[in-house]
């Protein structure tokens, strides 16, 4: 695409609706305007966009990975992490997750989550890469190791410590500045559920290493942390929403399970929290924010969510021949050119009415 993502930072309350529109349209910029000056920031981002321009495109890249993940993981099921079609004013960047920012579901606690580890995953890359000054390689991991084992720390260990924190200061600020006020369950939670995402990263850190020795003996190897995949990172957050509590909607001093049978079962960091249950994103709803699945491609054997039955939710569904036409069997032929065959195949489509 020519344009970042839009969809950082969430609206969970009343009093953040304003920023999250704001910060949205500044990631709507297109590229070659990455700077602080003039973007529709809260004061404290602006200050930090300010302090730290080199991260400006970090920031970006944080916004596309959580983007390009949710729909990644989503793609096959009813909710597929895009926004209904909206009439908009010309020129102005379209929102990624509409209405469900600040629906309080499972599915908006997957967006804050995923948003805050894209954010920690893109910012600690950078630091890796040596394109921030006041980061590099995790200093903490430059000498030590195990002799018995054979092997030493070296290279260099992705520094997660200053990402999470910069994730933090970005991120949640918006949120803690209406805790206490109407709507704060939801800032609270929300508050939880990045720190779940960024959970997930720090949570996923392995360990690379590299063999030294005659001939590749192994006799000695230099090892390092890396942070996984921004895809396994998405698996694990994808699980972590398929197991997701439903906290209870009364205030109290800190967020609790509704099931009052499961109380004393404490909340981890990691788990994701939602406090609405979802609607069944069948039909259109613009409103809501909700495209509906009429018009989506649909597995008629499957029995699973990409299946004809689940996705288009019992309406049934349309079949269509979709011709292809490719080249193939090509052959080299001497000299000097390649001659292939003009191959056809028919593929039945079938998608939601």
């Amino acid at each position: 695409p020519s344009s970042s993502p839009t969809f950082l930072y969430p609206a969970a309350v009343p009093g953040a609706r304003s920023r999250c529109a704001r910060f949205c349209r500044w990631l709507g910029m297109a590229p070659e305007r990455p700077g602080c000056a003039s973007p529709p920031l809260s004061s404290r981002q602006k200050e930090l966009c300010k302090k730290r321009p080199e991260l400006v495109g970090a920031i970006r890249e944080g916004a596309r990975l959580g983007l390009h993940e949710c729909r990644s993981q989503f793609r096959h099921e009813r909710w597929d992490c895009r926004p209904a079609p909206a009439p908009r004013r010309p020129g102005a960047p379209a929102a990624a997750f509409g209405h469900q920012l600040s629906s309080g579901t499972k599915e908006s606690a997957f967006i804050h989550a995923v948003t805050a580890a894209g954010l920690v995953h893109s910012v600690t890359r950078a630091c890796s890469a040596g394109n921030v000054t006041e980061c590099s390689c995790d200093a903490s991991l430059q000498s030590g190791g195990s002799a018995s084992e054979g092997w030493h720390w070296g290279g260099c260990s992705d520094d997660i410590h200053y990402g999470m924190s910069f994730s933090r200061k970005f991120l949640d600020v918006p949120l803690k500045n209406v805790t206490g006020k109407s709507g704060s369950r939801l800032a609270v939670m929300n508050l939880h559920n990045n720190e779940a995402g960024r959970q997930a990263v720090a949570k996923l850190m392995s360990m690379d290493c590299r063999c030294h020795g005659v001939s590749g003996s192994c006799a000695v190897k230099t090892c390092w942390k890396t942070m996984s995949s921004f895809e396994k990172i998405g698996r694990f957050l994808k699980d972590k929403y398929e197991n997701s509590i439903q906290i209870s909607d009364r205030v109290k001093k800190k967020l609790r399970r509704k099931e009052k049978s499961q109380r004393k079962i404490p909340i981890q960091k990691e788990d994701l929290l939602y406090l609405n249950k979802s609607p069944n994103y069948c039909v259109e709803d613009h409103k809501l924010g909700i495209p509906g699945t009429q018009g989506r491609e649909c597995n008629r054997t499957s029995e699973g969510p990409d299946g004809c039955n689940l996705l288009c939710c019992g309406r049934g569904y349309n079949t269509h021949v979709v011709r292809h036409v490719e080249r193939c069997e090509c052959k080299f032929v001497w000299c000097c050119y390649v001659r292939c065959r003009r191959c056809e195949t028919m593929t039945d489509v079938h998608t939601c009415k």
